[in-house]
C-alpha cells in the first residue's frame, strides 16, 4: 500500500523536540515500510509560528512570510531525515514521485509556496499524484472535534465524517499562514475532489501502529 503521512510540527517539536517520539515513529515506518510505501511530509508547527506572527505584525508580504514558513517545515524534515537515517533531498513534486518508485520512504517538507496552503495541502495534492491508499494526518490532538477541544471543554469528538461536511466545516475559517487546524481549505478541496480516504490521529504512537497493521484506533475518518 502506498501511504502519505503529513506529520505536523506540533507533534514534532511541541515545545521541546520529542525525541521518543520520533524514534518510535522511525520504528514503526521502517517495521511497515518492507511491504509499504510511505511518503512523509513535515509541517512547521510552533516554529514556523513563531517567526511568521512577528512578521505579520511588521507587515511583510505574504509571499515571503509563506517562504520562511517553508524553511521551519524543512528544518523539521532534515531532524526526521536525520532520525531515520534517510538522505534523500526532493526538491519539487516530480522528484518526490520519482524518489517513491525506487524507494519505501521518502521525507520533506514543504517545497515551494503555493498561496493559501500548508503542508496539508501539498500531503493532499502528492496523495492524489501518486494515488495513495491513505492520507494520514498526524497532529497534537486526537481526531476532528466540532470545535477547537484546547479551547471549549464541551468540544464533542468527530469519529466519522463526510467529505462534503468536512470540506463545508473548514471553509467556515479564513486562511492564514501557520495556522494551526486539522487540515487547511485546500486539502479538504483536494480530498472531497479525488475521494481521498484520510484519517487524522493525535500524537499516541500506538494509533499510527494500529492503522498500519489494521486494528482499531482512536482517530477521525473522511471518507464517505
Amino acid at each position: 500500500m502506498k501511504y502519505v503521512i503529513s506529520l505536523g510540527g506540533s507533534v514534532i517539536v511541541p515545545n521541546d523536540i520529542d525525541i521518543n517520539y520520533l524514534k518510535k515513529f522511525n520504528e514503526i515506518i521502517k517495521k511497515y515500510s518492507r511491504n509499504n510505501k510511505f511518503i512523509i511530509i513535515t509541517g512547521g508547527g510552533s516554529i514556523a509560528r513563531k517567526y511568521i506572527k512577528p512578521l505579520k505584525k511588521a507587515h511583510l508580504d505574504v509571499k515571503t512570510i509563506g517562504l520562511i514558513g517553508i524553511a521551519t517545515t524543512r528544518l523539521n524534515a532534515d531532524l526526521v531525515k536525520s532520525i531515520m537515517k534517510i538522505k534523500t533531498n526532493p526538491r519539487n513534486n516530480k522528484d518526490i514521485i520519482n524518489l517513491i518508485k525506487k524507494d519505501s520512504i521518502v521525507v520533506t517538507g514543504a517545497l515551494n509556496f503555493l498561496p493559501d496552503t500548508t503542508t496539508d495541502g501539498i500531503c493532499a495534492q502528492i496523495a492524489h499524484e501518486i494515488k495513495a491508499d491513505l492520507f494520514i494526518n498526524i497532529t497534537n490532538i486526537k481526531g476532528l472535534f466540532d470545535k477547537n477541544p484546547l479551547v471549549y471543554k464541551d468540544a464533542k469528538f468527530i469519529s466519522k465524517i463526510s467529505f462534503d461536511n468536512f470540506d463545508k466545516m473548514v471553509n467556515k475559517m479564513k486562511f492564514r499562514s501557520g495556522q494551526h487546524y486539522i487540515l487547511d481549505q485546500k486539502a479538504a478541496q483536494i480530498i472531497k475532489k479525488y475521494k481521498i480516504k484520510t484519517i487524522i490521529i493525535g500524537n499516541n504512537i500506538k494509533n499510527l501502529n494500529n492503522i498500519l497493521s489494521k486494528k482499531k484506533f482512536i482517530g477521525t475518518v473522511i471518507n464517505y
